[in-house]
């Protein structure tokens, strides 16, 4: 049986291994979103700062529970960018499509974040960091849908 700190210390190495999946998924839309939209890549841009700023507070508390962060990346992450990888050479890379599977990623990081804040077993302080973290999310993935909803 888990103790309430290694089910703390799992849910956010699982939180950083996300925003991990993020970073790496707002980089290859910035790679695959085409010349003359640095509008968004400057959106994205910011939305990698902000996961590299997530997983610095998350890092902070793993570290002031004893532990060595994971910072790799998720398996489910790896398969998305995989099947996204594939998607790409049969549609390219249309802004539209971009903003489809960013919306894809932000839908995964809002539920991580939604699934970590019902656990019990995680202190009240960690639940305010990731509540805060959480409404920068939901400020993003609302932004992706609407820039998506414009391409249409």
């Amino acid at each position: 049986m888990e103790t309430k700190q290694e089910t703390t210390l799992e849910i956010l190495n699982d939180l950083v291994k996300i925003n991990n999946d993020r970073i790496e998924g707002f980089e290859r839309a910035t790679k695959n979103i085409g010349e003359g939209r640095e509008d968004l890549k400057q959106i994205f841009t910011r939305f990698i700062g902000e996961s590299h700023q997530n997983k610095l507070e998350l890092g902070t508390e793993i570290q002031a529970l004893g532990k060595d962060i994971d910072n790799t990346t998720s398996a489910s992450g790896s398969l998305h960018r995989t099947w996204l990888q594939v998607k790409a050479a049969f549609t390219g890379h249309d802004t539209h499509n971009v903003l489809e599977e960013c919306e894809f990623g932000e839908d995964a990081i809002k539920k991580a974040y939604k699934d970590a804040l019902e656990e019990e077993e995680v202190p009240a302080y960690i639940k305010e960091i990731l509540l805060q973290q959480q409404q920068k999310l939901n400020i993003a993935h609302d932004t992706i849908k609407q820039l998506r909803d414009q391409t249409e």
